[in-house]
């Protein structure tokens, strides 16, 4: 399905049905022949962003999957790139595909098992696997990990006009994930409508995280003109930085091979 190698509707059905840990160690082996790996358009246009934001000597990319956003923090980032994710099946795709040294941790992202190590953190459409109620531990786990003036960053796309196509697709996936977790255990927690712009700047603020929004034009523009994408980059405040001790891997976080050393805290 989707494109050659890529999964049966019989495999997306099981996936559907397990856990969101479990229905991604499943899907990993064809993931990246699927719609839901991040096009390299997206990539590109975000390492395009954040390169003048720079520079950076340690990146993380939450929620890293098979490893997309861990080739842009590739590009932008000297000293290390680690790639964190909760299934191991994801991580181990992610590693047998990776080009030049990564670091590959299996953990929950509301539990970062780092100190302040990182001068930048990416992630690329993992929200929707988060209620909008652990919205706000998320984003202070993250900003517990990066260093003062550290830049949190992911793509947001403009939401879709409403009775457009995209709008009731979207609202029809909602309200048949929430109809199946529902009735059917355990749940598979993917949502695209709980990540409403406002809210998730205000979530940010609190957290200690400056938000900007750098327009993506190259993602191309809606009719009126505007960008259909834009990339939100957060910086943590310096003086929210102090006082934070440093950290290793915590407990219960499983760790691929480490090409560069181990991680120290960089602030």
């Amino acid at each position: 399905m989707f494109s050659p190698g890529g999964p049966t509707v019989r495999e997306l059905a099981v996936q559907g049905l397990s856990s969101v840990e479990r229905g991604y160690d499943l899907l990993a082996p064809k993931f990246d022949a699927t719609p839901f790996r991040t096009p390299e358009r997206v990539l590109d246009a975000t390492a395009a962003a954040l390169r003048p934001l720079g520079p950076y000597a340690r990146g993380l990319d939450l929620c890293c999957g098979t490893g997309a956003g861990v080739g842009v923090l590739q590009r932008l980032c000297t000293e290390g790139v680690v790639g964190l994710d909760r299934s191991a099946g994801m991580l181990a795709a992610g590693r047998a595909s990776a080009a030049g040294p990564v670091e590959w941790v299996r953990a929950d992202a509301l539990a970062l098992p780092f100190g302040p190590a990182f001068q930048l953190v990416v992630s690329f459409g993992a929200f929707g696997h988060f209620l909008p109620s652990q919205r706000p531990a998320l984003f202070r786990r993250v900003s517990e990990v990066l260093c003062g003036g550290g830049r949190f960053a992911f793509p947001v796309a403009a939401p879709p006009r409403p009775g457009s196509a995209a709008y009731w697709a979207t609202l029809g996936f909602d309200t048949a994930m929430r109809l199946r977790n529902a009735v059917h255990r355990p749940r598979f927690v993917m949502y695209y409508r709980t990540f409403p712009l406002r809210e998730v700047l205000a979530d940010l603020h609190a957290a200690d995280l400056v938000p900007r929004l750098h327009p993506l034009p190259d993602l191309g523009r809606r009719p009126d003109g505007t960008p259909r994408a834009a990339l939100v980059v957060a910086t943590r405040t310096r003086r929210a930085a102090r006082g934070v001790g440093p950290s290793r891997h915590g407990p219960g976080a499983e760790h691929g091979p480490v090409a560069e050393g181990p991680l120290r805290p960089a602030c």
